[in-house]
């Protein structure tokens, strides 16, 4: 893919484009690492540049692996998301450009990893997130905060600020059991904290189609969890796990492969399940 990203691509993504005053915040969730939550969520994120919709990743994760994944170098950090969180800085001073057109990151930094024991001296402490964001976002379509792989602080801050939760589930044995935890755990946040959080959809990542436990794990949570699991099943792809090492997005990577296709179409997913919210 050449740096002009913008797309007239396929006439159902280009359809399912909605166009709000109010940008969308949506946080993808896993309290379990390794199940493609930041991969989904730079990957997305690039695929929504491409149809114009402007776009801020939000590097909650304290590996920084989003912003690494998105070209940004470790000294141009000095000024991220832990900043923003304990108020040393405005969102708008730790917001960086990437080479994608659209695409803007708040990066992580070291110091997240100690952020929530810091946060435990505000007395607004699930809500540090979403008053930084409060009237700052102007100019954006979507927000898309990548979690870290808990349920600690930092988490419910990003669920507290959200409007919807994306849930990455890979194609694994225990899978079930540890999305239907976040799955509790949402709805609390949601009727303590947050009454109109809701689950945007849960997707299937890390899926061989060569491997029967892969066909298995989705029929069962397809079963279980009904419509809102997308459709679009990210697959177990070479390109996708090489991309980051180059600091990119796979869909800057390799366009063509199949983990990119499988990307796009689930941009063009979220969008349509967008536009019926909106109705």
């Amino acid at each position: 893919m050449d740096n002009d990203l913008h797309s007239d691509s396929p006439d159902s993504f280009a359809e399912a484009q909605v166009s709000d005053q109010k940008p969308r915040i949506i946080a993808i969730a896993n309290q379990k690492g390794g199940v493609g939550k930041t991969t989904t969520t730079i990957n997305l994120a690039t695929a929504l540049a491409a149809v114009r919709k402007r776009v801020l990743v939000l590097d909650l994760d304290p590996q920084g692996n989003a912003s690494t994944g998105l070209g940004i170098e470790q000294a141009e950090r000095q000024i991220n998301a832990y900043h923003v969180m304990i108020g040393e800085a405005t969102l708008d001073e730790a917001i960086l450009d990437t080479v994608i057109p659209g695409l803007s990151v708040v990066s992580s930094g070291v110091d997240l990893s100690g952020a929530e024991i810091e946060l435990i001296e505000f007395e607004d402490r699930l809500f540090r997130l979403k008053s930084a964001l409060a009237g700052q976002l102007e100019g954006y379509d979507y927000v898309l905060i990548d979690c870290p792989p808990a349920l600690g602080l930092l988490t419910v801050n990003a669920l507290n600020a959200a409007d919807a939760v994306l849930v990455p589930l890979q194609c694994e044995f225990f899978a079930l059991e540890g999305v239907s935890h976040l799955v509790r755990k949402i709805d609390r946040i949601k009727k303590a904290y947050n009454p109109d959080l809701e689950i945007q959809g849960i997707v299937l990542t890390m899926f061989d189609s060569r491997n029967n436990l892969s066909e298995a794990v989705a029929t069962d949570v397809r079963e279980f969890f009904g419509d809102i699991v997308y459709d679009t099943v990210i697959p177990r792809n070479v390109r996708v796990s090489e991309a980051p090492s180059y600091g990119k997005p796979v869909l800057l990577y390799d366009t063509a492969c199949a983990g990119s296709q499988a990307y796009i179409h689930l941009a063009s997913e979220v969008l349509k399940r967008e536009k019926m919210l909106a109705i």
